[in-house]
């Protein structure tokens, strides 16, 4: 359920990377990601040192390069399924960077973003998808402006700068799972 424009579900870990939306701007886009920190590693709460501006640089020589990133993103779905919120869904996560949808520019004024703990290299999880199917259809209730031909993959809204959510997650997949299929007979 979403309340507030917070998923009531989800454990809340405020991200000061966020910013607010133009007046009147309408959410009509979902845009889903992968992360993992260290790049193909799980779990150990670096996702939301990132995003809360305290990824220590010392702690993994990957992180040298990224711990002076501001970003973030509305939602996080770990491996297991459990759902992280970082910044409210009527404010902007920094998460799309540079990007197009549709020959509109700076997807994060009017799109919530999704981070899948995962890489494009190995598959998703069931419960994974199982968890994005059923937030996306809360948030389809919630702000109509998302519909299914406006979910996008980052690296369908910055190509040739994001791989995200990568040749490993099934687009058809998480179609059947959320739904979709029925809506279009």
């Amino acid at each position: 359920m979403i309340e507030n424009h917070r998923l009531t579900s989800a454990r809340q870990f405020p991200s000061p990377n966020q910013s607010r939306r133009p007046v009147g701007m309408e959410i009509d886009l979902l845009v889903i990601h992968n992360i993992s920190l260290p790049p193909q590693q799980y779990g150990g709460g670096w996702i939301d040192d990132l995003f809360g501006n305290r990824l220590d640089p010392e702690a993994h020589p990957y992180f040298a390069g990224i711990a002076d990133l501001r970003v973030s993103a509305h939602l996080l779905i770990d491996r297991e399924g459990r759902v992280t919120q970082y910044v409210p869904f009527d404010c902007k996560a920094w998460h799309a960077g540079e990007s197009c949808f549709r020959d509109r520019v700076n997807c994060n004024e009017f799109s919530i973003g999704i981070e899948l703990e995962g890489c494009d290299e190995e598959a998703f999880t069931e419960r994974q998808y199982a968890v994005l199917s059923e937030v996306t259809r809360e948030l389809m209730a919630a702000y109509p402006g998302i519909t299914p031909d406006r979910i996008t993959g980052h690296s369908d809204i910055a190509p040739g700068r994001k791989t995200d959510p990568g040749p490993c997650f099934d687009w058809q997949h998480f179609r059947r799972c959320a739904g979709f299929d029925e809506l279009e007979s």
